[in-house]
């Protein structure tokens, strides 16, 4: 698969409304825990398109379906973000809404918990697809979560179809572990075959493959699973966080790739910084461990963010 091929990156996905609290000590049922709230634009898809745009992707588009609600807040938000949205406005169903409940207390890494409720962002359908959408496009990138619900499956598959077509290489990222088990990993397999770069986290990964287990011997089930699912994608690049990121390829982990140091305080949309970051970087001449390498720089200066977009000059 060339990289450099130029053209625009066009992001099919999901454009939500983050509220994003941060506590500092556990969460105490039954009564208060102090937290820093922040309302911000986020959804997985979205996000991926303005950390591109931010990562020097001259031309970033985005496909996706938000509540009448909130449809020029997000707009003007993708605008200013360097992206071009093409925002399908849902009459019945308000914008999805995802709590993120992040740990800032010590050690906890800013890990997060989402609560979702993905509302519009999921109706997205096949009569919202047109083909002229890849006019000009030089990669096309599915976030995972369409291929959770029907409708908006459609809509992927329909998008992937003709992405093949027309030789446009397409990549996917699973987005959500237990979304994944709860649709089945077979289904999954079977809506995505066909695609060029799969990107899964390393809980999304153990899934796919079928390797439970993160204890000592995590390390090597972990460039099993990679290995065994580069068998059916041409490259699956795995995100791993703090530990950085595996490229397998043809059937074997062809690089380990470093993490960058960071100060987290919100992992909330590090992974989708790493995927704009990488598919930035494809488009524009890098090779794999190239572009995942900017994706681990990506994905460090968004811990150190509060929500899952960059910050804008």
């Amino acid at each position: 698969m060339a990289s450099g091929r130029g053209g625009a990156l066009l992001v099919v996905g999901d454009v939500v409304t983050d509220i994003v609290a941060r506590h500092g000590a556990p969460l105490a049922p039954g009564t208060d825990t102090a937290a820093a709230i922040r309302t911000v634009p986020g959804g997985a898809g979205a996000n991926v398109a303005c950390w591109a745009a931010s990562w020097g992707c001259r031309d970033v588009r985005f496909l996706g379906r938000v509540g009448a609600d909130s449809v020029t807040w997000h707009e003007e938000a993708l605008t200013r973000a360097g992206v071009r949205p093409r925002l399908v406005v849902d009459h019945e169903a308000p914008t999805g809404t995802v709590i993120c409940l992040v740990d800032g207390g010590a050690g906890a890494g800013a890990e997060r918990t989402f609560l979702t409720d993905s509302g519009a962002s999921l109706r997205l359908s096949a009569a919202d697809w047109s083909p002229a959408l890849l006019d000009g496009v030089g990669w096309l990138h599915l976030s995972g979560y369409l291929f959770f619900a029907g409708p908006s499956r459609a809509v992927a598959e329909t998008a992937l179809a003709a992405a093949r077509a027309r030789g446009v290489p397409v990549s996917v990222d699973p987005a959500s572990a237990g979304f994944l088990a709860e649709l089945g990993v077979e289904r999954f397999l079977a809506a995505v075959d066909g695609v060029d770069v799969l990107l899964p986290s390393e809980g999304e990964v153990r899934v796919l493959a079928g390797a439970p287990g993160v204890g000592a011997a995590g390390g090597v089930l972990l460039a099993e699973a990679a290995a065994k699912l580069s068998q059916q994608f041409p490259v699956v690049v795995v995100k791993r966080g703090a530990a950085g990121a595996l490229v397998a390829r043809d059937g074997e982990v062809r690089a380990e790739i470093p993490a960058q140091p960071a100060a987290a305080r919100d992992s909330t949309g590090a992974g989708d910084a790493f995927t704009g970051a990488f598919l930035a970087a494809r488009l524009g001449g890098g090779g794999l461990c190239e572009a995942a390498a900017e994706g681990c720089r990506a994905g460090a200066r968004a811990v150190e963010l509060v929500g899952g977009r960059p910050l804008l000059a």
